[in-house]
Protein backbone atom coordinates (compact mmCIF):
# COMPACT_ATOMS: atom_id res chain seq x y z
CA UNK A 1 0.00 0.00 0.00
CA UNK A 2 0.99 3.62 -0.46
CA UNK A 3 2.97 5.58 2.10
CA UNK A 4 1.67 9.12 2.53
CA UNK A 5 3.76 11.56 4.58
CA UNK A 6 2.13 14.66 6.03
CA UNK A 7 4.67 17.48 6.43
CA UNK A 8 3.46 20.03 8.95
CA UNK A 9 0.92 17.58 10.37
CA UNK A 10 0.50 19.86 13.39
CA UNK A 11 -1.99 21.71 11.18
CA UNK A 12 -4.40 19.28 12.74
CA UNK A 13 -7.74 20.38 11.29
CA UNK A 14 -6.47 20.51 7.69
CA UNK A 15 -4.62 17.23 8.17
CA UNK A 16 -7.83 15.67 9.53
CA UNK A 17 -9.74 16.63 6.38
CA UNK A 18 -7.06 15.25 4.05
CA UNK A 19 -6.68 12.03 6.04
CA UNK A 20 -10.44 11.57 5.94
CA UNK A 21 -10.42 12.03 2.18
CA UNK A 22 -7.62 9.49 1.70
CA UNK A 23 -8.82 6.81 4.08
CA UNK A 24 -12.40 7.01 2.78
CA UNK A 25 -11.23 5.26 -0.38
CA UNK A 26 -11.29 1.47 0.24
CA UNK A 27 -8.20 1.07 -1.97
CA UNK A 28 -6.26 3.43 0.33
CA UNK A 29 -7.69 2.27 3.67
CA UNK A 30 -4.56 0.31 4.61
CA UNK A 31 -2.06 2.99 3.60
CA UNK A 32 0.81 4.05 5.83
CA UNK A 33 0.12 7.54 7.17
CA UNK A 34 3.28 9.18 8.52
CA UNK A 35 2.79 12.44 10.40
CA UNK A 36 5.74 14.83 10.71
CA UNK A 37 5.91 18.13 12.57
CA UNK A 38 8.44 20.07 14.62
CA UNK A 39 5.86 20.50 17.41
CA UNK A 40 5.64 17.24 19.38
CA UNK A 41 2.50 18.27 21.29
CA UNK A 42 0.53 19.08 18.16
CA UNK A 43 1.87 15.91 16.56
CA UNK A 44 0.44 13.81 19.40
CA UNK A 45 -2.94 15.47 18.89
CA UNK A 46 -2.81 14.77 15.16
CA UNK A 47 -2.07 11.09 15.85
CA UNK A 48 -5.17 10.83 18.04
CA UNK A 49 -7.18 12.54 15.31
CA UNK A 50 -5.77 10.17 12.66
CA UNK A 51 -6.84 7.17 14.73
CA UNK A 52 -10.34 8.59 15.16
CA UNK A 53 -10.61 9.38 11.44
CA UNK A 54 -9.61 5.81 10.61
CA UNK A 55 -12.19 4.45 13.03
CA UNK A 56 -14.89 6.71 11.61
CA UNK A 57 -14.41 5.44 8.05
CA UNK A 58 -13.61 1.83 8.96
CA UNK A 59 -10.03 2.04 7.68
CA UNK A 60 -7.02 0.21 9.10
CA UNK A 61 -3.98 2.30 8.17
CA UNK A 62 -0.55 2.14 9.72
CA UNK A 63 -0.15 5.46 11.56
CA UNK A 64 3.31 6.78 12.45
CA UNK A 65 4.48 10.05 13.98
CA UNK A 66 7.97 11.54 14.09
CA UNK A 67 9.79 14.84 14.50
CA UNK A 68 12.55 13.53 12.20
CA UNK A 69 11.78 14.82 8.72
CA UNK A 70 14.12 12.52 6.83
CA UNK A 71 12.72 9.51 8.68
CA UNK A 72 9.19 10.63 7.87
CA UNK A 73 10.01 10.95 4.17
CA UNK A 74 11.94 7.67 3.80
CA UNK A 75 10.30 5.60 1.02
CA UNK A 76 7.29 7.92 0.85
CA UNK A 77 5.15 7.61 -2.27
CA UNK A 78 3.37 10.90 -1.62
CA UNK A 79 4.29 13.88 0.55
CA UNK A 80 1.58 16.38 1.45
CA UNK A 81 3.07 19.69 2.53
CA UNK A 82 1.22 22.15 4.78
CA UNK A 83 3.94 23.95 6.74
CA UNK A 84 4.08 27.60 7.75
CA UNK A 85 7.46 29.15 8.50
CA UNK A 86 7.47 31.81 11.19
CA UNK A 87 3.83 31.45 12.23
CA UNK A 88 1.63 34.25 13.48
CA UNK A 89 4.34 35.49 15.80
CA UNK A 90 6.76 36.77 14.87
CA UNK A 91 6.40 36.59 11.10
CA UNK A 92 2.79 37.45 10.26
CA UNK A 93 2.79 40.32 12.75
CA UNK A 94 5.99 41.68 11.18
CA UNK A 95 4.59 41.35 7.64
CA UNK A 96 1.57 43.49 8.55
CA UNK A 97 2.83 45.98 11.12
CA UNK A 98 5.99 47.26 9.40
CA UNK A 99 4.25 48.04 6.06
CA UNK A 100 1.51 49.85 8.01
CA UNK A 101 4.12 52.35 9.20
CA UNK A 102 4.70 53.28 5.57
CA UNK A 103 1.00 53.52 4.75
CA UNK A 104 0.76 50.12 3.06
CA UNK A 105 -2.24 48.10 4.21
CA UNK A 106 -2.89 44.42 3.44
CA UNK A 107 -5.60 41.80 3.87
CA UNK A 108 -3.99 38.32 3.68
CA UNK A 109 -0.35 38.95 2.61
CA UNK A 110 0.54 35.35 1.80
CA UNK A 111 0.65 35.25 -2.01
CA UNK A 112 1.84 38.53 -3.47
CA UNK A 113 2.65 42.02 -2.22
CA UNK A 114 5.38 42.71 0.28
CA UNK A 115 3.87 40.14 2.65
CA UNK A 116 3.95 37.45 -0.01
CA UNK A 117 7.54 38.32 -0.90
CA UNK A 118 8.64 38.01 2.72
CA UNK A 119 6.74 34.75 3.17
CA UNK A 120 8.53 33.34 0.12
CA UNK A 121 11.92 34.44 1.44
CA UNK A 122 11.47 32.50 4.66
CA UNK A 123 9.54 29.52 3.20
CA UNK A 124 11.34 28.57 0.00
CA UNK A 125 14.73 27.85 1.64
CA UNK A 126 12.99 25.40 3.99
CA UNK A 127 11.20 23.75 1.07
CA UNK A 128 14.44 23.46 -0.88
CA UNK A 129 16.11 21.77 2.09
CA UNK A 130 13.11 19.46 2.35
CA UNK A 131 13.41 18.50 -1.29
CA UNK A 132 17.08 17.69 -0.83
CA UNK A 133 15.92 15.15 1.77
CA UNK A 134 13.40 13.81 -0.75
CA UNK A 135 16.10 13.36 -3.38
CA UNK A 136 17.99 11.14 -0.95
CA UNK A 137 15.27 9.06 0.69
CA UNK A 138 12.25 9.11 -1.68
CA UNK A 139 13.38 10.31 -5.13
CA UNK A 140 10.20 9.08 -6.85
CA UNK A 141 7.84 10.83 -4.41
CA UNK A 142 4.96 12.99 -5.64
CA UNK A 143 5.14 16.19 -3.61
CA UNK A 144 1.69 17.77 -3.15
CA UNK A 145 2.27 21.33 -1.95
CA UNK A 146 -0.49 23.31 -0.24
CA UNK A 147 1.88 26.00 1.07
CA UNK A 148 1.69 29.66 -0.02
CA UNK A 149 2.97 31.62 -1.83
CA UNK A 150 2.05 28.79 -4.18
CA UNK A 151 3.43 30.00 -7.50
CA UNK A 152 6.72 31.20 -6.03
CA UNK A 153 7.21 27.98 -4.08
CA UNK A 154 6.60 25.71 -7.07
CA UNK A 155 8.69 27.92 -9.37
CA UNK A 156 11.69 27.62 -7.06
CA UNK A 157 11.21 23.91 -6.37
CA UNK A 158 10.85 22.91 -10.01
CA UNK A 159 13.87 25.01 -11.01
CA UNK A 160 16.10 23.62 -8.27
CA UNK A 161 15.11 19.96 -7.99
CA UNK A 162 13.98 16.99 -10.12
CA UNK A 163 11.36 16.05 -7.49
CA UNK A 164 7.84 16.03 -8.93
CA UNK A 165 6.18 18.92 -7.09
CA UNK A 166 2.69 20.16 -7.90
CA UNK A 167 0.87 23.01 -6.21
CA UNK A 168 -2.67 22.36 -5.00
CA UNK A 169 -5.23 24.98 -4.05
CA UNK A 170 -8.98 24.95 -3.52
CA UNK A 171 -9.81 28.29 -5.13
CA UNK A 172 -10.83 26.88 -8.54
CA UNK A 173 -13.31 24.29 -7.28
CA UNK A 174 -14.33 26.42 -4.29
CA UNK A 175 -15.20 29.46 -6.39
CA UNK A 176 -17.03 27.28 -8.93
CA UNK A 177 -19.22 25.96 -6.11
CA UNK A 178 -19.83 29.49 -4.86
CA UNK A 179 -20.73 30.80 -8.32
CA UNK A 180 -23.12 27.90 -8.78
CA UNK A 181 -24.85 28.97 -5.58
CA UNK A 182 -24.90 32.62 -6.64
CA UNK A 183 -26.74 31.80 -9.88
CA UNK A 184 -28.87 28.97 -8.49
CA UNK A 185 -27.50 26.14 -10.64
CA UNK A 186 -26.38 22.84 -9.02
CA UNK A 187 -22.60 22.52 -9.24
CA UNK A 188 -23.01 18.93 -10.48
CA UNK A 189 -24.62 20.28 -13.66
CA UNK A 190 -21.85 22.76 -14.45
CA UNK A 191 -18.90 22.23 -16.76
CA UNK A 192 -16.06 24.72 -16.59
CA UNK A 193 -12.55 25.34 -17.84
CA UNK A 194 -10.32 27.59 -15.79
CA UNK A 195 -6.74 28.73 -16.40
CA UNK A 196 -4.17 31.30 -15.35
CA UNK A 197 -1.89 31.53 -12.35
CA UNK A 198 -2.65 30.55 -8.78
CA UNK A 199 -5.22 32.92 -7.24
CA UNK A 200 -5.45 34.85 -10.54
CA UNK A 201 -7.02 32.21 -12.77
CA UNK A 202 -10.23 32.88 -14.69
CA UNK A 203 -13.12 30.71 -15.84
CA UNK A 204 -12.79 30.65 -19.61
CA UNK A 205 -15.91 28.51 -19.85
CA UNK A 206 -18.75 28.16 -17.35
CA UNK A 207 -21.60 26.14 -18.89
CA UNK A 208 -24.54 23.81 -18.29
CA UNK A 209 -25.39 21.39 -21.10
CA UNK A 210 -23.69 23.69 -23.60
CA UNK A 211 -25.46 26.80 -22.28
CA UNK A 212 -23.14 29.68 -21.41
CA UNK A 213 -23.83 30.61 -17.76
CA UNK A 214 -21.93 33.89 -17.84
CA UNK A 215 -25.15 35.83 -18.60
CA UNK A 216 -26.55 34.55 -15.29
CA UNK A 217 -23.37 35.70 -13.51
CA UNK A 218 -23.79 39.07 -15.23
CA UNK A 219 -27.29 39.35 -13.75
CA UNK A 220 -25.79 39.01 -10.27
CA UNK A 221 -23.08 41.53 -11.14
CA UNK A 222 -25.72 44.15 -12.07
CA UNK A 223 -26.99 44.24 -8.49
CA UNK A 224 -26.00 46.95 -6.07
CA UNK A 225 -22.89 46.08 -4.09
CA UNK A 226 -24.90 45.55 -0.92
CA UNK A 227 -26.95 42.89 -2.74
CA UNK A 228 -23.98 40.87 -4.00
CA UNK A 229 -24.16 37.44 -2.27
CA UNK A 230 -21.91 36.92 0.73
CA UNK A 231 -19.65 33.91 0.87
CA UNK A 232 -19.95 31.00 3.29
CA UNK A 233 -17.65 32.88 5.71
CA UNK A 234 -19.88 35.99 5.49
CA UNK A 235 -17.17 37.99 3.73
CA UNK A 236 -17.97 40.20 0.77
CA UNK A 237 -17.33 39.34 -2.88
CA UNK A 238 -17.80 42.85 -4.19
CA UNK A 239 -14.23 43.12 -5.50
CA UNK A 240 -14.51 40.00 -7.65
CA UNK A 241 -17.83 41.05 -9.12
CA UNK A 242 -16.37 44.48 -9.88
CA UNK A 243 -13.49 42.81 -11.70
CA UNK A 244 -15.98 40.65 -13.62
CA UNK A 245 -17.77 43.84 -14.75
CA UNK A 246 -14.44 45.24 -15.96
CA UNK A 247 -12.86 42.11 -17.44
CA UNK A 248 -15.76 39.92 -18.56
CA UNK A 249 -14.40 36.85 -16.77
CA UNK A 250 -14.66 35.72 -13.15
CA UNK A 251 -11.49 35.26 -11.10
CA UNK A 252 -10.90 32.34 -8.76
CA UNK A 253 -9.44 33.79 -5.60
CA UNK A 254 -11.45 35.66 -2.96
CA UNK A 255 -12.12 39.38 -2.97
CA UNK A 256 -9.90 40.07 0.03
CA UNK A 257 -7.03 38.27 -1.69
CA UNK A 258 -7.55 39.88 -5.09
CA UNK A 259 -7.77 43.38 -3.64
CA UNK A 260 -4.07 43.20 -2.77
CA UNK A 261 -2.94 41.66 -6.07
CA UNK A 262 -3.93 44.82 -7.93
CA UNK A 263 -3.44 48.61 -7.58
CA UNK A 264 -7.08 49.67 -7.56
CA UNK A 265 -8.77 48.89 -4.26
CA UNK A 266 -6.60 49.43 -1.16
CA UNK A 267 -5.47 53.04 -1.36
CA UNK A 268 -4.53 55.17 1.63
CA UNK A 269 -5.56 58.38 -0.17
CA UNK A 270 -8.96 56.91 -1.05
CA UNK A 271 -10.28 55.32 2.15
CA UNK A 272 -13.79 55.44 0.73
CA UNK A 273 -12.83 52.51 -1.50
CA UNK A 274 -12.36 50.28 1.55
CA UNK A 275 -15.97 50.86 2.52
CA UNK A 276 -17.36 50.75 -1.02
CA UNK A 277 -15.72 47.42 -1.80
CA UNK A 278 -16.07 46.02 1.74
CA UNK A 279 -12.37 45.14 2.02
CA UNK A 280 -11.41 43.49 5.34
CA UNK A 281 -8.00 44.98 6.12
CA UNK A 282 -5.78 42.87 8.42
CA UNK A 283 -8.03 39.88 7.77
CA UNK A 284 -5.32 37.22 8.07
CA UNK A 285 -4.01 38.37 11.48
CA UNK A 286 -7.62 38.40 12.68
CA UNK A 287 -8.06 34.80 11.54
CA UNK A 288 -4.82 33.81 13.25
CA UNK A 289 -5.88 35.36 16.56
CA UNK A 290 -9.25 33.61 16.40
CA UNK A 291 -7.68 30.24 15.54
CA UNK A 292 -5.14 30.52 18.35
CA UNK A 293 -7.89 31.43 20.82
CA UNK A 294 -9.97 28.41 19.75
CA UNK A 295 -7.14 25.90 19.54
CA UNK A 296 -7.17 24.67 23.14
CA UNK A 297 -10.90 24.01 22.99
CA UNK A 298 -10.57 22.29 19.62
CA UNK A 299 -7.67 20.20 20.92
CA UNK A 300 -9.62 19.09 24.00
CA UNK A 301 -12.59 18.09 21.87
CA UNK A 302 -10.42 16.12 19.46
CA UNK A 303 -8.47 14.37 22.22
CA UNK A 304 -11.55 13.53 24.31
CA UNK A 305 -11.49 9.69 24.52
CA UNK A 306 -15.29 9.64 24.61
CA UNK A 307 -15.72 11.71 21.44
CA UNK A 308 -15.91 10.56 17.85
CA UNK A 309 -15.19 12.49 14.70
CA UNK A 310 -17.50 12.96 11.75
CA UNK A 311 -15.71 12.63 8.43
CA UNK A 312 -17.04 14.33 5.33
CA UNK A 313 -15.20 14.39 2.02
CA UNK A 314 -13.65 17.78 1.31
CA UNK A 315 -13.14 19.34 -2.11
CA UNK A 316 -9.33 19.17 -1.86
CA UNK A 317 -7.55 17.46 -4.74
CA UNK A 318 -4.84 15.65 -2.77
CA UNK A 319 -6.67 12.38 -2.13
CA UNK A 320 -8.05 12.29 -5.68
CA UNK A 321 -4.53 12.47 -7.11
CA UNK A 322 -3.31 9.69 -4.82
CA UNK A 323 -6.29 7.48 -5.58
CA UNK A 324 -6.02 8.00 -9.35
CA UNK A 325 -2.28 7.29 -9.38
CA UNK A 326 -2.73 4.16 -7.27
CA UNK A 327 -5.78 2.74 -9.05
CA UNK A 328 -5.61 4.23 -12.54
CA UNK A 329 -9.01 5.90 -12.17
CA UNK A 330 -8.84 8.91 -14.52
CA UNK A 331 -9.78 12.30 -13.11
CA UNK A 332 -9.29 15.97 -13.91
CA UNK A 333 -7.90 18.17 -11.16
CA UNK A 334 -6.39 21.66 -11.20
CA UNK A 335 -2.68 21.85 -10.50
CA UNK A 336 0.04 24.48 -10.42
CA UNK A 337 2.79 23.34 -12.79
CA UNK A 338 5.53 24.85 -14.99
CA UNK A 339 4.04 26.51 -18.07
CA UNK A 340 6.22 24.89 -20.75
CA UNK A 341 3.87 25.89 -23.57
CA UNK A 342 0.57 25.29 -21.78
CA UNK A 343 -0.44 28.96 -21.92
CA UNK A 344 1.24 30.51 -24.91
CA UNK A 345 0.96 34.19 -23.97
CA UNK A 346 2.46 33.82 -20.50
CA UNK A 347 6.20 33.33 -19.81
CA UNK A 348 7.24 29.72 -20.31
CA UNK A 349 9.03 29.75 -16.94
CA UNK A 350 5.88 30.83 -15.09
CA UNK A 351 3.88 28.49 -12.88
CA UNK A 352 0.38 28.17 -14.27
CA UNK A 353 -2.82 26.71 -12.86
CA UNK A 354 -4.52 24.50 -15.43
CA UNK A 355 -6.67 21.36 -15.63
CA UNK A 356 -4.60 18.18 -15.36
CA UNK A 357 -5.59 14.62 -16.22
CA UNK A 358 -4.35 12.27 -13.51
CA UNK A 359 -4.11 8.48 -13.70
CA UNK A 360 -1.40 5.85 -13.23
CA UNK A 361 0.84 7.89 -15.53
CA UNK A 362 0.72 10.82 -13.12
CA UNK A 363 -0.39 14.38 -13.77
CA UNK A 364 -0.75 15.40 -17.40
CA UNK A 365 -1.46 19.14 -17.76
CA UNK A 366 -3.84 20.43 -20.44
CA UNK A 367 -2.61 22.80 -23.14
CA UNK A 368 -4.78 25.94 -23.06
CA UNK A 369 -3.27 28.07 -25.85
CA UNK A 370 -3.67 31.83 -25.61
CA UNK A 371 -5.59 33.51 -22.81
CA UNK A 372 -7.61 36.65 -23.56
CA UNK A 373 -4.87 39.29 -23.83
CA UNK A 374 -6.10 41.52 -21.01
CA UNK A 375 -6.16 38.56 -18.60
CA UNK A 376 -2.62 37.58 -19.58
CA UNK A 377 -1.48 41.19 -19.08
CA UNK A 378 -2.99 41.26 -15.59
CA UNK A 379 -1.29 37.98 -14.68
CA UNK A 380 2.04 39.24 -15.99
CA UNK A 381 2.11 41.96 -13.31
CA UNK A 382 1.99 39.19 -10.69
CA UNK A 383 4.44 36.91 -12.49
CA UNK A 384 7.02 39.71 -12.50
CA UNK A 385 7.00 39.75 -8.70
CA UNK A 386 7.06 35.96 -8.43
CA UNK A 387 10.01 35.56 -10.80
CA UNK A 388 12.14 38.27 -9.18
CA UNK A 389 11.53 36.91 -5.68
CA UNK A 390 12.54 33.40 -6.77
CA UNK A 391 15.57 34.82 -8.56
CA UNK A 392 16.67 36.54 -5.33
CA UNK A 393 16.42 33.27 -3.38
CA UNK A 394 18.10 31.01 -5.92
CA UNK A 395 20.94 33.42 -6.75
CA UNK A 396 21.37 35.09 -3.35
CA UNK A 397 21.10 38.53 -4.98
CA UNK A 398 19.39 40.81 -2.45
CA UNK A 399 18.77 43.53 -5.05
CA UNK A 400 16.06 41.43 -6.68
CA UNK A 401 14.00 41.63 -3.48
CA UNK A 402 13.81 45.40 -3.96
CA UNK A 403 13.02 44.89 -7.64
CA UNK A 404 10.17 42.52 -6.78
CA UNK A 405 8.71 45.03 -4.31
CA UNK A 406 9.14 47.90 -6.80
CA UNK A 407 7.13 46.02 -9.43
CA UNK A 408 4.42 44.75 -7.10
CA UNK A 409 1.11 46.29 -8.26
CA UNK A 410 -0.22 47.26 -4.84
CA UNK A 411 3.09 48.34 -3.29
CA UNK A 412 4.13 50.47 -6.28
CA UNK A 413 0.74 52.19 -6.35
CA UNK A 414 1.09 53.33 -2.75
CA UNK A 415 4.77 53.99 -1.95
CA UNK A 416 7.72 55.93 -3.33
CA UNK A 417 10.93 54.18 -4.32
CA UNK A 418 12.66 55.33 -1.14
CA UNK A 419 9.77 54.07 0.98
CA UNK A 420 9.83 50.69 -0.79
CA UNK A 421 13.56 50.21 -0.23
CA UNK A 422 13.46 51.41 3.38
CA UNK A 423 10.47 49.20 4.18
CA UNK A 424 12.18 46.19 2.59
CA UNK A 425 15.33 46.81 4.63
CA UNK A 426 13.31 47.05 7.82
CA UNK A 427 11.37 43.87 7.07
CA UNK A 428 14.50 41.86 6.27
CA UNK A 429 16.13 42.98 9.49
CA UNK A 430 13.01 42.25 11.56
CA UNK A 431 12.65 38.71 10.20
CA UNK A 432 16.24 37.98 11.18
CA UNK A 433 17.31 34.36 10.89
CA UNK A 434 14.10 33.35 9.12
CA UNK A 435 15.68 35.00 6.04
CA UNK A 436 18.79 33.37 4.45
CA UNK A 437 21.99 35.08 5.62
CA UNK A 438 23.10 36.22 2.15
CA UNK A 439 19.79 38.04 1.67
CA UNK A 440 19.94 39.76 5.06
CA UNK A 441 23.25 41.47 4.29
CA UNK A 442 22.86 44.90 2.71
CA UNK A 443 25.23 45.72 -0.12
Amino acid sequence: MAKVTFIGAGSTVFAKNLMGDILSFPELAKSTITLFDVNQERLETSKIVAEKVAAAVGAKPKIEITTDRKKALKNADYAINMIQVGGYKPSTVIDFEIPKKYGLRQTIADTLGIGGIMRALRTIPVLLDMQRDMEKVCPDVVHLNYVNPMAMNIMALRRASPIMSVGLCHSVQGTAEQLAGDIGVPIEEINYICAGINHVAFYLKFERNGEDLYPKIAEVARRNNKDIPKRWDDLSDVVRYEMFRRLGYFVTESSEHFSEYSPWFIKEKHPELIEEFEIPLDEYPRRCVNQIARWEQVRKEMEDPNSTLEVHRSHEYGSLIIHSMETGTPRVVYGNVPNNGLIENLPQTAIVEVPCLVDKSGLQPTKIGNLPPHLAALMQTNINVQALTVEAILTGKREHIYHAAMLDPHTSAELTLDQIWNMTDELLEAHGEYIPAQLRKAA
